[in-house]
């Protein structure tokens, strides 16, 4: 955990470690990523020993890049590092910015470049234990449907992402 991600301070980016940027709540970049196929999109339950928002419902992939870590080595990257599967045609969607409570005194307060990977049919996953207890395949009215009916198993982030900027990331 004791990872160096950039942020803002005082107007300057900045290598600060991962859970003090959360704690303080500092703006700082990070990278979304979304696997649609035909209408549907594969999201993931994170793993029960995230020390935020476990076991909450979140899109594909999210992340925080390393320094000088393009965002698109970022996501692709952590898409291998969390679901054990290689993207090759990331497609740039957008970029966002958010701020939310994730609980315990954590706040995310995220500048996210948002990627989308669009495939032809499933591919095999191997999630990694240590960050994802679970994975399904939703078509997008259903996940509205769900979120809308049981916002406290989804992450702040995922809710805002289909409320603020659906048309952004999926149009």
């Amino acid at each position: 955990m004791n990872s160096m991600i950039p942020a803002w301070v005082d107007g300057d980016l900045v290598a600060i470690e991962k859970l003090d940027v959360h704690r303080r709540g500092l703006r700082h970049k990070a990278v979304s990523v979304f696997v649609m196929c035909e209408n549907q999109t594969l999201i993931q339950r994170r793993a029960l020993s995230k020390y935020h928002t476990p076991g909450l419902w979140a899109n594909t992939c999210c992340t925080h890049p390393h320094w000088n870590e393009s965002a698109k080595d970022c996501a692709i990257r952590r898409l291998g590092e969390e679901l054990g599967i290689m993207a090759h045609t990331l497609e740039y969607r957008d970029q966002v910015e958010y701020r939310a409570d994730v609980g315990h005194g954590l706040v995310e307060h995220e500048l996210v470049d948002v990627f989308l990977w669009r495939i032809s049919e499933k591919m095999t996953l191997t999630p990694n234990p240590g960050e994802v207890m679970d994975t399904d395949w939703v078509d997008m009215q259903a996940l509205a449907h769900r979120v809308n009916a049981q916002p406290g198993k989804f992450t702040p982030w995922l809710k805002i992402y289909l409320e603020r900027h659906a048309e952004q990331i999926f149009a």
